[in-house]
């Protein structure tokens, strides 16, 4: 049985483990172990998660243009970009939106290690967005 029932579930879950790394590993690390970190807390909860998953990105008539690859793809539904800077950027939250209107993913998660407060944001495009 999986630990969650709806992805809004799936996201309190993640929020919440990267809410516990951030406070057991503070700010100052590489981007990368903050992704080892996500990625195995997670797995441990029964959580499936694929690290650099890549995904396609879509024309609108449905034509493949390329691909991307996302820090971490949760239960094929929740895309997460991870950072590890000093404060989030415009471009950061740009980066996520490309990300689920080209891939057509409904839900994704922008969260920063690297500020001495963890940030975390969720995001969600509709399919009249789309």
């Amino acid at each position: 049985m999986k630990p969650w029932e709806t992805v809004f579930d799936l996201c309190d879950i993640v929020r919440e483990t990267g809410f516990a790394i951030h406070t057991f590993l503070r700010n100052g690390h590489l981007e990368k172990v903050y992704q080892n970190a996500l990625m195995y807390r997670l797995q441990k909860q029964g959580i499936h998660v694929v690290p650099s998953h890549p995904l396609s990105v879509y024309d609108e008539d449905g034509t493949v243009l390329g691909e991307f690859f996302t820090d971490l793809f949760i239960e094929n539904m929740l895309i997460v970009e991870l950072k590890a800077v000093r404060a989030v950027v415009d471009e950061h939250t740009a980066q996520l939106l490309g990300y689920l209107r080209c891939s057509r993913i409904e839900h994704g998660l922008l969260m920063n290690f690297g500020a001495p407060r963890f940030f975390i944001k969720k995001y969600i495009l509709s399919d009249a967005l789309l």
